[in-house]
């Protein structure tokens, strides 16, 4: 652990701001549960949600005078009770960056940095916990990470591809670019029939239900096929899968939907059923065909999710998952205090704290201090080998934050 050090550098004051439609001045404002939140450093851009409000908060004027506030208020299904339930930062490489936002009724949205709706699919039924990124970062073991968008639910897990997301909005961004009128972004923006409007991602799903309910996932990367498939050309996942009834659970994920016995029985019996439906509701109600708009698309089946491994402890409950860039390293929260330190390539626990409830983690790269060649050290440059990879923890109830080497 470093040395006990005191240092604070002012990077945004919020206060600034009229956040009164957040709650702001109200007593304990900030430990509202259904207050959520996305910094991104690139766009230098925050994020601040509730449940029907979501503002965009700029800092990159230094003395934060001229910072662009947006409101964005998505059209939400009051039927349903739907709110928004997670937001995230959505950019790859040095490409466009949007706004991700979950709802609790399975769909995410991409909003531009102006508040433009850009894409708006339904993923599964159910809410959406977390969206988590992975772009081409580095890190000390792997040079390359694959690029995905992740959306967690519980028992659920999916994974859009980033070339596909990048794709979209190259080419929303060249539609902005080509626009001669505004009324005709607006009335396209504003369309109810999400479905004609906006283009269906491909994804892939998968129910990690087996071990109980989850409250927090993530895809670590590509694993190898199984032992009596090695020709196989599909391409499987690790996830690692953190809740109430099993701290941890690791699945290896795969890409064909026609091996899920699940997947197959959806796939068969549903459209079969649907389509039945659709042919007596046509026979009774042959009269009503004044309607245009189109039904909302159905979630596609689940893919085979073949469990690995499990810990199971009845008197402690896990409760957030952080993940380094390349994945081969996961901390783990739990409701005892626990910090576990995973290796998600061997899937086992290798570091263990105690002691921090209400911890938060993050992983970061410091620079090994060395001592330098003085006839090179002003002209070398930092490679790979000059950093370490530390785990940040913040404890609050001990007002603390330290920092572990770990690799």
């Amino acid at each position: 652990m470093s040395r006990s050090r005191s240092h604070t550098t002012p990077v945004f004051n919020i206060s600034t701001h009229d956040l009164t439609d957040l709650g702001a001045g109200k007593q304990g404002w900030l430990d509202n549960p259904n207050l959520i939140c996305a910094l991104d450093s690139q766009s230098h851009s925050l994020a601040i949600a509730n449940k029907f409000l979501i503002l965009i908060l700029d800092w990159s004027d230094e003395d934060h005078r001229n910072s662009i506030q947006v409101e964005i208020r998505p059209e939400l299904s009051p039927i349903e009770g739907e709110f928004v339930s997670a937001v995230e930062w959505i950019g790859f490489g040095d490409g466009i960056r949007v706004l991700g936002v979950g709802t609790s009724s399975g769909y995410w949205m991409a909003y531009s940095l102006e508040g433009d709706l850009i894409h708006r699919q339904m993923v599964y039924h159910g809410r959406i916990l977390k969206l988590r990124v992975r772009g081409m970062r580095r890190d000390l073991v792997q040079a390359v990470s694959s690029e995905e968008l992740t959306v967690i639910m519980p028992g659920v897990i999916a994974r859009f591809d980033g070339s596909d997301i990048q794709s979209m909005l190259g080419r929303w961004f060249q539609e902005m670019q080509t626009d001669e009128y505004l009324g005709q972004k607006q009335t396209r923006r504003g369309s109810d029939d999400f479905g004609n409007v906006y283009q269906r991602l491909p994804y892939e799903l998968w129910n990690v239900s087996k071990y109980g309910s989850s409250v927090d996932a993530a895809i670590t990367g590509i694993m190898p096929p199984p032992l009596l498939e090695f020709e196989s050309s599909q391409r499987y996942y690790c996830a690692v899968i953190v809740g109430n009834d099993a701290v941890i659970s690791a699945f290896r994920l795969s890409e064909d939907r026609n091996r899920s016995l699940v997947g197959a029985i959806l796939s068969r019996v549903v459209p079969a059923t649907f389509s039945t439906i659709a042919s007596v509701s046509r026979l009774i109600w042959r009269s009503d065909q004044t309607t245009t708009k189109k039904s909302e698309p159905r979630p596609q089946p689940f893919a085979r999710a073949t469990p690995l491994t499990c810990l199971k402890d009845s008197a402690r409950k896990g409760e957030k998952l952080t993940l380094t860039p390349s994945g081969t390293l996961a901390a783990i929260t739990d409701s005892l205090g626990r910090i576990l330190l995973l290796d998600t390539l061997a899937l086992v626990v290798v570091q263990l704290w105690k002691g921090y409830r209400d911890a938060n983690c993050l992983f970061m790269e410091m620079l090994v201090k060395k001592e330098s060649e003085p006839s090179k050290s002003a002209y070398r440059e930092n490679g790979k080998g000059d950093y370490c990879l530390c785990l940040v923890i913040h404890a609050p109830r001990k007002g603390i934050v330290e920092v572990y080497l770990v690799r």
